[in-house]
């Protein structure tokens, strides 16, 4: 991977210790204040136009949601309104075949009565005279259509007076169904909460809380500034972390099953940046037994997902989301020894893990450092880069064993990177502080020799020094040569061979004369290496003042 590398010219000297001098040799060079890389402005006045835009459509969606208590149950309220909706064209239709059973009997009634008429008709015709008969026949005949258009007009009447009396019941109650459809949503919402807050920032813009503006940016550069889709992301996350709050918290088991092991995550020092760094150490899952504490039974996964959200809600909380503020995480995964794609439970773990991060923390990791990548991540990584954005894929930088230094070095001060990854960062570290000593670099050309001296002008002198080599594999030795001829040179640390793993030097000297320490780096490889180093003084003579 190729790495930017800070390279120097003129000779600096490290101001000594009280009265104490000491003197590096020409070619050590203190090491300027690189950044390589920036995250994204967060303030608005960086923005583009569109930019802008879009901010100011989430803003206006945010605020209406929170202010409607729609935020959280919008879609709940839209099933509710649909469920009304079927249940009143349920009544509707019961209504109408009602109608039409009602029109089925008065029909059966009218075809009775014509049939009563007709029998008395004829029972009266055969007591008659043929005269007679045929004057009451006709009289008969008259009051019969008289009768029979009266009870026509009833049989009529009555169904349609009683049909208009439901149309205009079953209007009303539809009208009723309707309007307690459109009022249930809102009832059965959430108590409208205008305190509603995400990483312990207020989301209601109308607040004016300049880092509402910061949390809705990391939505939008997610969905590529859609504003539409940034709000349903938002959303989402806010169901989920409300739902996830149901669950147990890793720090709410007692059980020695569910702990992690010391180390897998933590946060340790800052970038160039100032945005905290989260070091994972998968290699700690490699033994059987912690793999079977952390992963071994049928809570292994759901209790290994719980203990990573926690982990990565203590460090979000450490976030700054003002303005300018370190607003994300920079996160270096570790995978020497970890555990190989035959481990399907680990495999399905971390991809839940990273599914999760990606929809519910969005840009709130600035870069993704993978570490001791073995070959056999490539095959790993093939299971899940296809499932992430392609803006994600943007921020993972991978670093095979030998380049591991390098690689941190383009993000964090060397004297920020842990000694395991060849820094000078010691944890406890009583020596050396970040205002100490400056950093200092000497470049070793391929095939040569390079020495550094740091020279005591008096004696009862206690020298003490951080040296890393990048890349290492160089010869090293350390000696103390006396400013007295007749004197004899001390051996500080024999010559040896320093292989790529090697961990950076920490030692020191007490100098009974004037004299000085010489550490020489001898460089044997077709390529330059470079050397950083700090160190101080401590006289005697010091203490005693």
């Amino acid at each position: 991977m190729g790495v930017e590398v800070v390279t120097g010219g003129a000779v600096e000297a490290v101001a000594p210790a009280k009265e104490v001098s000491v003197a590096v040799a020409p070619g050590a060079a203190a090491v300027a204040k690189n950044t390589s890389f920036r995250e994204e402005s967060n303030r608005l006045g960086d923005l583009k136009d569109g930019e802008r835009k879009a901010l100011a459509e989430l803003r206006a969606k945010v605020e209406e949601a929170i202010v409607e208590g729609k935020l959280f149950d919008l879609e709940d309220t839209t099933a509710a309104t649909a469920s009304s909706k079927v249940k009143v064209e349920k009544k509707k239709k019961e209504k109408k075949e009602g109608k039409k059973k009602k029109e089925k009997v008065a029909e059966e009634k009218k075809a009775e009565v014509d049939v009563k008429v007709e029998v008395a008709a004829a029972a009266t015709e055969e007591k008659k005279t043929e005269e007679e008969a045929v004057e009451e026949k006709k009289a008969e005949e008259a009051k019969v259509e008289e009768a029979t258009e009266e009870k026509k007009e009833e049989a009529t009447a009555e169904p349609a007076e009683e049909k208009k009396q439901e149309e205009e019941a079953a209007t009303a109650e539809d009208a009723g169904e309707a309007e307690k459809a459109d009022t249930a949503a809102p009832a059965a919402a959430v108590v409208v909460d205008k305190d509603v807050a995400l990483w312990g920032v207020p989301l209601l813009p109308s607040k004016g809380d300049e880092a509402t503006d910061v949390v809705l940016l990391k939505f939008l550069r997610a969905r590529d500034f859609k504003a539409g889709a940034a709000f349903e992301m938002l959303r989402r996350t806010l169901r989920w972390r409300r739902d996830w709050t149901t669950l147990p918290s890793a720090s709410a088991t007692s059980s020695s099953s569910d702990a992690v092991p010391e180390g897998a995550c933590r946060l340790d020092g800052a970038d160039r940046e100032g945005h905290p760094v989260c070091y994972n150490a998968l290699g700690v899952f490699a033994d059987d037994a912690v793999y079977r504490a952390a992963l071994g039974d049928g809570e292994g996964r759901a209790r290994f997902l719980r203990w990573r959200v926690s982990a990565m809600e203590s460090h979000v909380a450490q976030l700054d989301f003002a303005p300018g503020g370190a607003a994300s995480l920079l996160q270096v995964t570790d995978l020497k020894g970890s555990p190989g794609p035959a481990r399907k439970d680990f495999r399905v773990a971390i991809r839940q893990v990273v599914d999760l991060f990606q929809d519910n923390y969005p840009e709130l990791v600035a870069r993704n450092i993978l570490i001791n990548v073995p070959f056999s991540y490539y095959a790993f990584s093939t299971l899940f880069y296809p499932f992430l954005t392609q803006r994600t894929k943007s921020k993972f930088v991978v670093a095979r064993p030998s380049k591991v230094t390098e690689t941190l070095l383009k993000y964090i001060p060397i004297e920020a990177i842990p000694v395991k990854y060849g820094g000078l960062k010691r944890d406890g570290d009583t020596e050396f502080s970040a205002e100490d000593a400056e950093i200092a670099e000497v470049v070793v050309k391929a095939s040569s020799t390079e020495t550094i001296e740091i020279e005591a002008t008096e004696g009862d002198t206690t020298l003490t020094w951080d040296l890393t080599v990048l890349g290492w594999e160089v010869g090293y030795k350390e000696e103390f040569v006396p400013s007295d001829e007749g004197s004899y040179t001390i051996v500080v640390s024999k010559g040896r061979k320093m292989g790529a793993a090697e961990e950076a030097v920490r030692n020191s000297f007490r100098a009974g004369e004037p004299g000085k320490v010489v550490i020489t780096v001898e460089n044997a490889t077709r390529g330059k290496k470079k050397v950083m180093f700090r160190h101080k003084a401590k006289s005697s003579s010091a203490k005693k003042c």
